[in-house]
């Protein structure tokens, strides 16, 4: 008995179950996207998390790793007892083809099992749909849960593929942008800690140091005239 399951989130970094190899590859067709409530891990229902899921989409690719399960049909069953309920937002399992870097055109492994999303609203309530980047920027910068904040995750899958040798620029731009709504954040914090403590944010220049001076106290310089100079031989 065995089984294939295929990661790009955080599985690809953090399995958190018994397997027996790990494959990095990439499956076709599909793109990850940042579109997937959140509620329970890194997030709540008032402040949900964004995470991944697919979307399909002719000639895309998506990179990630597959781990293989293998042994008696109790290991089988608890590896996948413990997915289902990590993976509790996505209600669907798709069988997809497998790739290595070195081959392109015939998979390494068919059959192997991802966790993806119905992308509608009305039928799948984790299903946020896609935003404008500066408002998921923000929504990640400061989402969290119990199992953590949002941006970590958004980092760690940043990392995670970098360390495989196949960085996106969708998860780069991302990240980027989260980076820069938490230096906003740090900045607005530190203003407002100034104007707690009563310290101005900006002074003017005052020019170099000088030392006051009282002209009604000021003694008058006298001038005395030099005696006449006297011509000497030089010797």
């Amino acid at each position: 008995m065995v089984f294939w399951i295929f990661g790009y989130g955080s599985l690809v970094w953090n399995p958190g179950f018994e397997y027996d190899e790990k494959v990095t590859g990439y499956i076709k067709d599909y793109r990850r996207v940042f579109d997937l409530a959140c509620f329970d891990h890194r997030g709540t229902p008032e402040h949900p998390a964004r995470t991944c899921t697919l979307e399909q989409k002719e000639g895309a690719i998506c990179w990630g790793a597959a781990y293989r399960v293998e042994g008696d049909p109790e290991r089988e069953r608890l590896a996948m007892e413990y997915l289902e309920r990590r993976e509790c937002e996505y209600d669907q399992k798709t069988l997809v083809n497998f790739y290595k870097e070195e081959d392109s055109l015939q998979p390494a492994l068919t059959g192997v099992i991802v966790f993806t999303s119905t992308l509608d609203k009305e039928s799948n309530k984790y299903y946020l749909g896609p935003a404008p980047l500066e408002e998921m920027a923000r929504q990640i910068a400061t989402a969290d849960g119990p199992c953590g904040n949002n941006r970590d995750y958004l980092f760690l899958l940043e990392k995670a593929l970098s360390q495989i040798g196949h960085e996106e620029d969708m998860v780069i731009e991302l990240a980027n942008e989260v980076r820069k709504v938490l230096d906003e954040g740090i900045l607005k914090e530190r203003k407002l800690v100034l104007e707690i403590e009563g310290i101005p944010k900006e002074r003017k220049l005052v020019g170099p140091p000088h030392i006051p001076h009282n002209k009604s106290h000021m003694p008058t310089l006298q001038l005395h005239p030099l005696p006449e100079a006297i011509a000497m031989d030089s010797s």
